[in-house]
């Protein structure tokens, strides 16, 4: 660098001047490219619909790595040696990673969970051994709430880790009431009571068309059971009217319902 222009007795410092004006520039371009480079990445997200708390952490993490380069760029401009810095980080982020590697394996589950969707705010699903709705999907946990109005809250790495049942995705929900009915019963008049009640019980829906199976021979009882469809959000409040309608069907059809029995034999004395 040509330290001529500089005064005399600024020449000695011509290089660590020169430099530090150059690490300056830097700072200030990687400062508004970081700016530009979160903006960018953060509309593309946005653009396809990415989760925006995902957006926004990811777009700041490539902010932050953009500003990193630019001011390991400006140490190198002034003469510090960069090898060293970066390999301190280096360590101090390895360090970091094997003390908090749990909470890191649930952080890229739930990168993976806002990436693929498998799971949505409002759907009633089954993961990590608990049933109920969607509430949160975080990037360290997800919220369920339980029928019984209890929340549940989940590690992602639980979540993403066994099977995900989403019960709700696709629109509909099948679901069925067990029936056992008194032997000696006709089976056709039984089941002729059973779709009465698939007919005029409210919220099942009839397409796709409800139906009967005879399922079992109990020790008390020859087995049934009904199913029906439901819209997701209907599902069980269409279970409850269905047992309802079952009751009063098989009650108006003389069809008994009956209870375990079990027939003792005394044995004669000897």
């Amino acid at each position: 660098m040509n330290t001529d222009i500089l005064p005399e007795f600024l020449r000695p410092y011509g290089d660590l001047i020169f430099g530090s004006v150059y690490a300056i520039l830097i700072l200030v371009v990687g400062w508004i490219a970081a700016k530009w480079a979160h903006s960018f990445v953060l509309k593309v997200f946005r653009k396809r619909k990415v989760d925006e708390s995902l957006g926004r952490f990811l777009a700041a993490l490539v902010q932050y790595t953009v500003l990193a380069m630019g001011v390991i760029a400006a140490l190198n401009k002034v003469g510090v040696e960069t090898t060293s810095v970066v390999a301190i980080f280096a360590t101090a982020g390895l360090a970091v990673g094997l003390a908090l590697q749990g909470s890191l394996s649930n952080f890229a589950s739930g990168v993976l969970l806002l990436l693929f969707r498998p799971l949505t705010i409002g759907d009633m699903v089954t993961v990590g051994g608990h049933f109920g709705k969607v509430a949160e999907i975080g990037l360290f946990a997800t919220t369920v709430i339980s029928p019984d109005n209890e929340t549940c809250v989940i590690p992602n790495s639980a979540v993403t880790g066994g099977s995900i049942v989403n019960h709700t995705s696709r629109g509909t929900w099948r679901g069925s009431v067990s029936i056992g009915v008194a032997y000696g019963t006709d089976v056709k008049v039984a089941m002729a009571a059973l779709e009465r009640a698939q007919k005029r019980a409210a919220l099942v829906l009839q397409d796709p068309a409800p139906h009967v199976a005879l399922v079992g021979f109990g020790d008390s009882s020859v087995d049934f059971l009904v199913f029906g469809w439901a819209k997701s959000d209907d599902y069980l409040d269409m279970l409850h009217n269905l047992r309802v309608a079952i009751y009063e069907e098989l009650n108006a059809a003389n069809i008994e319902i009956p209870f375990p029995q079990m027939v003792m034999h005394k044995a004669d004395a000897a």
